[in-house]
């Protein structure tokens, strides 16, 4: 570990900075208890029958290194979300945790199209979420800020109907459209015209690329689908090639990627667990900060990697002796690249995260 310098923050520091979370997702993010008592309600079984066994079977299912088992773990958070009081409860209490851990900006991707089973439409999921949101932004007193991402499958042939559905909702608190689950096979291109419609609505779009599958499904989802952001996109570095004497050469899509200041969701613990890196501190995560990327930090599934934005910022300081000045980089970096009003973004980067991260850095 890089032995500290002066700046380095304290774990307590990094839990009390303001955050900016752009790649969460709901289904990966229940407390362990409140899948017991949903699953009690509906009778579904559970691989584990208290709190603390059924966090641990998770975390270790997900560390199985392969993208499809970590996706299976999802079987079971989906299947208790399936009624509107559910989905109500799942969405109050992930933004009551998000704000107990400093977070003051927030993204929640979800697929409302796995949550049907129990007779709800489609709006019947957005509006039960949405309920949720706002009575958890209540109960954390207006401290957070929090927006839906609505994802579709990319196996499934309904992100049509999914991208109609996000332009329906977006001034009532739905911010774009994600696509998301297992890239090879399916790329993002066969649902170039959910794309183009969300083009032409004005509408903004993150897709899951570059995660498992590499430098394709990066171009694919910037060059012909159009997306303002690249969930996860790791694996841009394939594109960049560190020579002996230590200069560094970018390829056409690095190159284009940096440039343009497309965002990357980059999500370090998760991206261990599926296999996409060996470390944190091997991680290209250090590799593009350096070069200055636009990287943000996320969580991608709080309960699955058993972590929390407090968690993940925290093992980039461990791993590469990151200062509050960095951490307050790439909050800002998230900030910058949000699916909210230019004006709105700025506020909360000049009345929030700057403020907050001055007082910290004042106290030495």
């Amino acid at each position: 570990m890089p032995t500290p310098h002066p700046g380095t923050p304290t774990r307590d520091q990094v839990r009390t900075a303001p955050k900016v979370l752009l790649h969460d997702h709901l289904d990966g993010g229940l407390r362990p208890q409140t899948i017991i008592d949903l699953a009690a309600q509906v009778g579904h079984e559970l691989p584990a029958g208290d709190a603390e066994s059924l966090a641990q079977w998770f975390a270790e299912s997900a560390d199985s290194g392969s993208l499809v088992r970590y996706l299976e773990t999802f079987d079971h958070t989906v299947a208790v979300m399936q009624t509107a009081p559910a989905l109500t409860r799942v969405a109050r209490e992930c933004v009551e945790d998000l704000a107990a851990d400093g977070v003051v900006y927030a993204e929640v991707r979800y697929a409302p199209e796995q949550h049907l089973a129990g007779g709800l439409t489609l709006d019947e999921v957005v509006a039960a979420v949405q309920q949720g949101f706002e009575e958890g932004v209540a109960a954390a007193g207006g401290r957070i800020v929090v927006r839906q991402l609505l994802t579709a499958m990319r196996h499934q042939a309904r992100s049509m109907e999914i991208a109609h559905l996000a332009v329906s909702w977006r001034d009532r608190g739905v911010a774009g459209f994600d696509i998301a689950g297992a890239e090879a096979g399916y790329p993002p291109t066969r649902h170039l015209d959910a794309f183009e419609y969300l083009q032409r609505e004005n509408s903004h779009f993150t897709i899951h690329a570059g995660e498992a599958f590499g430098l394709p499904s990066i171009w694919q989802a910037i060059q012909w689908c159009g997306a303002d952001r690249l969930g996860h996109g790791v694996r841009i570095v394939d594109d960049i090639t560190v020579h002996d004497d230590g200069t560094v050469e970018l390829g056409q899509l690095a190159a284009y990627v940096r440039d343009k200041r497309i965002p990357l969701e980059m999500c370090p613990t998760s991206n261990i667990q599926t296999g996409a890196a060996d470390s944190i501190a091997e991680h290209p995560i250090g590799l593009l900060t350096d070069l200055r990327f636009r990287v943000t930090v996320n969580t991608d599934n709080r309960l699955m990697s058993h972590t929390s934005m407090t968690d993940e910022m925290w093992s980039l300081v461990e791993a590469f002796g990151y200062t509050l000045e960095d951490l307050r980089w790439f909050t800002i970096n998230a900030m910058k690249s949000a699916f909210l009003p230019f004006d709105e973004r700025l506020a909360i980067i000049d009345e929030v995260v700057k403020p907050g991260y001055a007082a910290l850095m004042a106290q030495g």
